[in-house]
């Protein structure tokens, strides 16, 4: 892997994104302001250099005009299966992020909720895992 780079999949989405924005034949800039990021995030995220949330990944697929779950698909988010897709990790939070019924600030509530919940869960299984090891005298 090159110098830089995050991952295989990060760098193969960025391959893939750059393919597809060529295909709609639009500049990076023109896909930059249509999906509301900046031009030089937009560049890093096709150079392989920076891991796009799966927010970023939907407004540029809205850009696009092409399958968010495809960008999730090839940022690892998402990994298929047997004709359909299963969500590796997030499947919460790209529930919440894809709603189009909730504002942003709704999500972000929503998002800062379920993390809080998942805390406290781990936090009271460690906390049963160190009261059931025995103890040394």
């Amino acid at each position: 892997m090159a110098k830089g780079k995050v991952s295989k999949s990060v760098e193969g989405l960025g391959d893939y994104l750059k393919e597809q924005r060529v295909k709609a034949r639009l500049s990076l800039r023109q896909l930059a302001d249509l999906a509301g990021v900046s031009n030089p995030y937009l560049s890093q995220i096709e150079r392989g250099l920076r891991r796009p949330s799966a927010e970023v990944l939907q407004q540029i697929a809205k850009a696009l005009r092409i399958s968010a779950e495809q960008l999730y698909v090839r940022a690892g988010i998402v990994s298929p299966e047997e004709g359909s897709h299963r969500v590796v990790a997030g499947s919460v939070e790209l529930a919440i992020l894809g709603d189009s019924g909730l504002t942003e600030r709704q999500k972000q509530s929503l998002l800062d909720v379920h993390a809080s919940f998942l805390a406290l869960n781990r936090a009271a299984e460690n906390s049963a895992a160190d009261e059931s090891r025995p103890t040394q005298p």
